[in-house]
């Protein structure tokens, strides 16, 4: 998804990163993915010393 669908769509990105992962690009360049909360948490939970939680 290109930052401009992001911006324009934020909604859907929401529904969609609730399912999936999504990567957003800017000038074709990925830049960021997005993920839901429930994710970033086992992620971190991965972690032996997590350096930054939310």
């Amino acid at each position: 998804m290109s930052a401009a669908e992001a911006k324009n769509s934020f909604g859907h990105l929401i529904d969609t990163a609730r399912q999936e992962p999504v990567k957003i690009e800017k000038h074709g360049r990925p830049v960021v993915v997005v993920i839901s909360f429930e994710e970033f948490e086992r992620l971190s939970a991965l972690q032996p010393n997590p350096s930054r939680r939310m």
